[in-house]
Order: structure tokens, then C-alpha cells, then sequence
């Protein structure tokens, strides 16, 4: 539980931290083992080794959509790090949005109110003072954050999808996520925009924001997305694709997920703000040769 809950400190760190004394369970000290019950009182007093860069000015590439005093919205892109943890110390996008604006670096994680994947591209919204933050962390535990991820997944989806599956971390790969019964809840829906001979782009709606969520439910109800294959993808083809096609599917470098739009109340008018970004080049690329895969087939 506290490695979801200290998402930047690694499990080894946390279990040296309780072998040590450094965490209690209402006062007493436990075991790596203990499974809290619920309720109880968790206290964590422990040293950081001043391994991650939270604070150092770097050029990171990402956009900026908007930005005033209150707000930044930015388009990352895919393959850039959000916040420094074990393997990424740091140029992050942490360390990029302090060079953009410093004040930042007095915000918890920089004012980064939720996270996308390293390879996930897309729109994410930044706090850029205390209130601000205060606000939109509220918003998003109160799930009026709307986000909309477009995704390319394998196979032919013809109707809508829902899965309400809870989420936990795998019982063996401990990077990784699965549906679990004991998991958190978990709700996205899939909602199809365009058929292909073997995928289908899609829309996935997060009726939560739990680690992995879209990658694991599009792996849970057979659709996995393409390139992910940590959850699933198997890189499936039509029947005759061409060359083209096989090269663009099989070698595409990430899952094809992408945050498209993001709506939220603006935290000091109150006003409705909406945004939404084009996927990069590689899902632009996927999405044109799936296209003239399709026409091609229905020509001949």
C-alpha cells in the first residue's frame, strides 16, 4: 500500500524504511509483511537520499497549450519522464516546467496534478499556485476532470464497452498493474470512432485514474492497445496487409495512447476550460496507414 502511496520512492527504499523503524502502524512498529485492516494510523519518519532532482532547471521537450497565473496546460510529448523516481532522476518534465517557470519548484511535484505514462502523449494540466493546486487535486478526487485518451487497439470493436474492473498492482511483476478482486476500482469506457480491417481507433473515457488503467481494461475485455505489449498487444494483422502496414504495426515503439482532451473548471474564475491536442506523428502515422489499408482492401 505505501509504494502506491509514495509513488516516487522505490519498494526496496520503503521496506528499509520499515526494517529500520521508520514507519509505525498506530505507534507500533510491523513487519514488511503487515497487511493493514483499515483505519489504522501510518506514519512514515524516515531520510531521503537526495537521489532524485526535484529542483534543477533543464531543457525538456514538451508544449505549452495554455497558461496564466492560476493554470499551465501542456501537450507531452511521448518518451518524456513526468515526475523523477528510480531510473529517471531526472530530466523530467518536473525539472523542464521549473525552467519554464521556477516558482513551480515550491509546489509539491511541481504543481502536476495527475501523471500519463512515459510513452503515453497527450494533455495534462498543471497548478501553478498553492490554491490552485488545491483545487484541481479536489476536482480530481471528486472524478469533474474530464479526460479523453484516443487509442488504436488490436481487433474490431463494433459498440461501446465498458469495463468496471478494479485494479491492483501484479501479484509477480511489481511494475505492472492487473485486474484484481482485491484491486481499487477501476472504470473506463471505450466508446469506437473508426473500424479498420484488424483495430479500431477509439476513445477511452476514465470514469477513474488508477496506474495503467486504459492499458489494462483495453487488455481485459481482448482489445490491447497496439505497441503495448506489456498488456497484451500481439501486433495482429489483416489478412494481405501490406508492407507498409506490417513494418508501421509491428515496429510501432509504444502503446498508441494518446490524452486528447482534458476539461476542467478554471480553479479562480470557475468558468468550463476545455482542450484538445492532435496525437504526434507516430499515432498520425498509424492511423494513415491503417486508412489506406482499408481503402485499398475495399477497392480491390
Amino acid at each position: 500500500m505505501l509504494a502506491d502511496l509514495l509513488g516516487d520512492a522505490s519498494r526496496s527504499e520503503i521496506k528499509n524504511w520499515i526494517l529500520t523503524g521508520s514507519v509505525t502502524v498506530d505507534q507500533s512498529v510491523q513487519r514488511p509483511s503487515y497487511r493493514v485492516r483499515g483505519n489504522e494510523s501510518i506514519a512514515v519518519r524516515a531520510h531521503r537520499s537526495n537521489v532524485m532532482n526535484w529542483d534543477s532547471q533543464q531543457d525538456v521537450e514538451f508544449q505549452i497549450v495554455f497558461e496564466d497565473e492560476h493554470v499551465l496546460v501542456i501537450n507531452k510529448p511521448p518518451g518524456v519522464v513526468v515526475h523523477p523516481g528510480a531510473g529517471n532522476p531526472d530530466h523530467t518534465l518536473v525539472n523542464g516546467l521549473i525552467a519554464h517557470r521556477p516558482i513551480l519548484a515550491e509546489l509539491p511535484r511541481a504543481g502536476i496534478v495527475h501523471r500519463l505514462d512515459k510513452n503515453t502523449s497527450g494533455l495534462l494540466v498543471v497548478a501553478a499556485n498553492r490554491r490552485s493546486l488545491e483545487i484541481l487535486v479536489d476536482a480530481m478526487s471528486k472524478r469533474t476532470v474530464n479526460r479523453t485518451y484516443l487509442c488504436v487497439v488490436e481487433g474490431v470493436m463494433d459498440s461501446v464497452q465498458q469495463a468496471d474492473l478494479r485494479i491492483g498492482r501484479h501479484s509477480i511483476h511489481r511494475t505492472r498493474q492487473q485486474v484484481r478482486e482485491d484491486g481499487r476500482e477501476a472504470l473506463t469506457t471505450f466508446v469506437p470512432l473508426e473500424p479498420y480491417r484488424a483495430h479500431t481507433a477509439v476513445h477511452a473515457r476514465l470514469g477513474t485514474g488508477r496506474t495503467h488503467q486504459i492499458r489494462v481494461h483495453a487488455e481485459a475485455i481482448r482489445y490491447p492497445i497496439v505497441g503495448d505489449r506489456t498488456y497484451g498487444a500481439r501486433g495482429i494483422l489483416p489478412k494481405t496487409p501490406s508492407d507498409q502496414l506490417v513494418d508501421v504495426v509491428r515496429a510501432f515503439p509504444r502503446q498508441a495512447l494518446h490524452a486528447e482532451v482534458i476539461g476542467f473548471d478554471h480553479p479562480a474564475a470557475g468558468k468550463p476550460f476545455k482542450f484538445r491536442c492532435d496525437p504526434p506523428r507516430d499515432m498520425q502515422l498509424l492511423l494513415n496507414v491503417l486508412e489506406v489499408d482499408r481503402e485499398n482492401f475495399l477497392d480491390s
